[in-house]
């Protein structure tokens, strides 16, 4: 990346940014705002994308406002995980709960998408809701041992009277693990299925932003697939932006998705071009919709397994609206030690290719997992809320050869459980073999995370007991406002577990939390609340 003002090699931290942000007017994403978080001008293309927009509007290929793109109708043809959600569990008997962290946000902006469009939102998975916002976590210390930061908070379920809710936030470090430069590989879908403004014009535009960004020191190469797969940049310096920008703008649309032999084809210049130390990763760009070929989930993850141990990472960008393969995209980020994003606008593009590039492209904590050990005194009943298909069993969590998610830097995972309390003594369980003894302790659960250094085979153990003092009469502005994430999830995926969740109750609470809001995301989420309850009455 680009040198700062003050001449680091290190970009700003997530916090810097947010306050170089706030110095501007509403949500005026334009140059002004590139210079400061990246130290170099974005020129025309953040403006709109392509140096003769009008001003003040985004504008894709052929001078189609990137507001209108929002206007196609969706069919039957997206397809979306249906993973079960977990039921509660009995902590006599189901005393630990599992989980691989995940720190994808695809879910939250095709959600803002689809309401939009004015459509009901189908492949909406509570955690990625949560993670979609920024939380006030305290960071890592320099000198820290680990590479995050542990919070808990314990308060009311809003959405159940005598239930409790327990918030469990992760918070990396800023602190980049390398200085030394990226090698990238743009994987870019060029069939005919993104022959959408929603899609490639838009595509071209998020990946110049990305370009501009970069310097001297990191390679770009640049493969195209449809029927077949082309090489149109191989380890291009970072520096010669308007070779980049000039592929990037000649791409046309057109012919089947072979999908399986760009990734190969990808994976080969990544690992040809390998930087030790530095940040090696294939960015897959596409609607998901490969039919030439390995095709299924299944068939592509088996592929991408295959790669994820030579230390090239993949992030998934998903584009376009209609045909949109969700569950293939999410399934090939989460087994190429990856991430997935989804893009429905410039300013998401901003967002993940930019101003989060830290925590998108440099990885602290790899195969991050959690197991939370419920306390059968103070809890009788408990379950986890989203992560349905980031569930792991219990004897995964020791095992090193189980893959999870990794986090980049500065990057949080929130989670929440839904904790039913022990009332007294607990009667007989039931079980004819074992006696289980509750205990006189009072904490609510142990927090133990797994995780290995980048690069490492081996994990290290965190413990993070969470005793009564976790437990609050006046949650804190981000549990509320996290809260009501969840509580919309629960209405908005018609959860049978959800007992009362009420969007316009989350809506009210998330208006009380907006707190700073510098990006003006949370304050577009209680906007997107109002849609969805004009929506769906």
């Amino acid at each position: 990346m680009r040198a700062s003002s003050r001449g680091s090699l290190v970009p700003p931290t997530r916090r810097a940014r947010a306050r170089a942000r706030a110095q501007l007017p509403g949500r005026a994403l334009g140059a002004a705002l590139v210079v400061a978080v990246l130290g170099g001008a974005l020129g025309a293309c953040s403006a709109g994308g392509a140096g003769d927009s009008a001003a003040g509007q985004e504008m894709g290929f052929d001078g189609v406002a990137a507001e209108e793109w929002r206007d196609v109708p969706t069919d039957s043809q997206e397809e979306y995980d249906d993973s079960p959600e977990q039921p509660f569990q009995d902590v006599s008997t189901s005393p630990l709960s599992t989980f691989a962290s995940d720190v994808d946000t695809a879910s939250y902006s095709n959600l803002r998408r689809q309401l939009r469009q004015g459509v009901a939102p189908e492949g909406v998975r509570i955690e990625e809701l949560v993670n979609y916002f920024d939380y006030d976590y305290p960071a890592p210390e320099p000198d820290a041992q680990d590479p995050f930061t542990v919070t808990t908070q314990v308060a009311d379920a809003p959405w159940a009277p005598g239930h409790q809710l327990a918030m469990i936030g992760v918070q990396a470090t800023d602190a980049r693990p390398t200085s030394r430069g990226n090698n990238v590989v743009f994987l870019l879908d060029v069939s005919g299925s993104m022959d959408e403004p929603d899609k490639l014009p838009l595509l071209a535009d998020s990946f110049e932003l990305l370009v501009e960004g970069l310097d001297e020191d990191d390679t770009v190469s640049i493969v195209t697939y449809a029927g077949s797969d082309e090489v149109l940049a191989d380890s291009v310096p970072g520096d010669r932006h308007d070779e980049l920008v000039g592929i990037l703008r000649d791409l046309r649309a057109g012919g089947s998705t072979g999908g399986a032999a760009g990734l190969e084809t990808a994976y080969e210049l990544a690992t040809k071009n390998f930087v030790e130390g530095g940040n090696n990763r294939v960015v897959l760009a596409t609607d998901g919709d490969f039919n030439v070929g390995p095709s299924s989930p299944e068939q592509l993850t088996e592929l991408i397994e295959e790669h994820a141990e030579t230390g090239v990472h993949i992030s998934v960008l998903g584009f376009g609206m209609g045909n949109l393969k969700d569950r293939t995209m999410e399934a090939i980020a989460d087994h190429g030690n990856g991430n997935y994003a989804y893009i429905d606008t410039l300013d998401e593009a901003r967002k993940v290719l930019v101003d989060e590039f830290d925590s998108t492209m440099f990885v602290v904590a790899q195969d991050l997992k959690l197991q939370v050990e419920l306390n059968p005194a103070t809890v009788a009943r408990y379950r986890l809320l989203g992560y349905d298909n980031r569930r792991l069993e219990d004897e995964d969590f020791a095992d090193d050869t189980k893959d999870a998610g990794d986090v980049g830097a500065g990057h949080s995972v929130t989670a929440f459980y839904e904790l039913v309390p022990a009332e007294g003594e607990r009667g007989d369980d039931g079980l004819r073999y074992q006696d289980v003894e509750a205990g006189d302790s009072d904490d609510f659960f142990t927090v133990h995370v797994r995780y290995k250094q980048p690069g490492a085979s081996e994990s290290t153990e965190v413990v993070v007991p969470v005793g009564a003092d976790a437990w609050t009469d006046d949650p804190s502005g981000d549990f509320r406002f996290a809260s009501a994430v969840v509580e919309f999830g629960l209405a908005a995926t018609g959860s049978e577990h959800a007992e009362d969740a009420d969007p316009d109750r989350a809506r009210g609470r998330a208006e009380s939390a907006l707190g700073r809001d510098d990006y003006g995301l949370r304050a577009e989420f209680v906007e997107l609340v109002d849609t969805y309850v004009r929506i769906t009455g």
